[in-house]
């Protein structure tokens, strides 16, 4: 497949590809060689003519170009599998999948060099997502060359769009039935990648839910935004002496129930409650003394960003006061667009204005499935705190 199209960029606005970054912005676009349509691939050169990289174009939205090379090339066949082989070696590298994890992310976006695609593994199901028209375009020979490189290992290729408008969900290959079981560090979970949300499970919190299970024996837990009972399971599974799982979704909380009794059948000291957050940890005082909050993201864009650390600090402000005294405070935030040290100075001002001695135990990311390059520092969405109360 030849590239047809050309994208010459402004003067001096090529020092950012030059670091390896890989998006080229709107405002940096001098002209345009050619008529490419939204997905098309095209390549990139400074002002000066010089090759810069080659990508997605996109016509609308401040992301004119996500690079996916930034060596000449044919975005054939032989293109994705090296992109996909690489991605792989990377994972037997992490030691995954292993005999007690079956899922994992297998792309991760700027991660593995391929902005816009995400592959999860689930056993035996690759599932595609796509965040961008060119991943859409190309999904058809993207799934040929998974097949390729990891067909043994796998028996369907389920493809599901997260771009707005022409939404596309399909099987690319097999017909696996979702629901389906996973497993997770020996854990089991139903996965439906189908109706689910995302590609239907959050793999990037698989080792802080092994790290909670360090902190659960004989605890009295409290899971909120549990959304499938990940966190639910783990300390379940390390003995603690009560969980309790809340969601303001119902689908949820029956979710979080169906696998709880996958994994513990018949068991008596967990309960989910549908419910909103906010309100349950204003009417659940001293009760438990490891709390775990793991809400959606509170903003996905920059002009959200002042209400969305005014939720946080809500949130973490109610629990911190709560808390029982000596308790355990998991907290994340997944909002791309609220960083580390935003993060951080809002627990800090939750724990000013809820007036308890705060102390940190551990600064947590995701999985080391969803790797961050040195040249996309926005790769590290997740960020998480542990904290321990006085």
């Amino acid at each position: 497949m030849e590239i047809k199209s050309k994208i010459i960029l402004k003067k001096k606005k090529e020092e950012s590809l030059l670091r390896f970054h890989p998006w080229v912005f709107s405002g940096a676009v001098k002209n345009i060689e050619g008529s490419p349509a939204n997905g098309d691939w095209v390549n990139i050169y400074s002002a000066k003519d010089k090759f810069l990289g080659a990508g997605h174009y996109q016509n609308k939205g401040s992301i004119s170009v996500r690079i996916m090379s930034f060596e000449e090339c044919v975005p054939d066949i032989e293109f994705w599998k090296r992109k996909l082989s690489d991605a792989y070696k990377y994972r037997k590298e992490i030691n995954l999948p292993s005999a007690e994890t079956n899922s994992y992310r297998l792309i991760y976006g700027e991660g593995d060099g391929l902005p816009g695609l995400i592959i999860d593994i689930y056993d035996k199901t690759a599932v595609i997502q796509a965040h961008s028209a060119g991943v859409q375009n190309d999904r058809k020979i993207i799934a040929e060359a998974l097949l390729e490189v990891i067909g043994e290992k796998i028996n369907s290729v389920y493809f599901k769009s997260e771009s707005s408008g022409n939404s596309i969900n399909e099987y690319l290959h097999g017909n696996t039935e979702s629901p389906s079981i996973i497993t997770e560090n020996s854990n089991k979970f139903y996965v439906d990648w189908i109706n689910g949300q995302k590609t239907g499970f959050f793999i990037d919190q698989r080792e802080n839910r092994k790290l909670l299970s360090e902190y659960s024996n004989e605890k009295k837990v409290l899971n909120t935004f549990c959304y499938t009972g990940g966190f639910s399971v783990y300390a379940i599974k390390a003995e603690a002496n009560l969980v309790h799982s809340v969601d303001s979704s119902k689908s949820a909380v029956e979710l979080t129930n169906k696998n709880i009794e996958l994994n513990f059948p018949n068991y008596k000291n967990h309960e989910a409650f549908t419910a909103d957050v906010f309100e349950f940890l204003e009417e659940n005082k001293n009760k438990y003394n490891l709390i775990i909050l793991d809400p959606p993201a509170f903003a996905k864009h920059k002009d959200a960003r002042h209400n969305a650390i005014r939720g946080y600090q809500r949130l973490n402000t109610l629990a911190i006061k709560n808390i029982e005294k000596g308790g355990i405070i998991f907290t994340f935030s997944c909002s791309q667009v609220i960083s580390r040290e935003m993060f951080y100075r809002t627990i800090m001002s939750a724990s000013i204005i809820a007036k308890r001695k705060v102390k940190v135990l551990h600064h947590l990311s995701q999985a080391p499935d969803h790797p961050v390059s040195v040249y996309h520092p926005e790769g590290e969405y997740l960020k998480g705190v542990v904290l321990y109360i006085e």
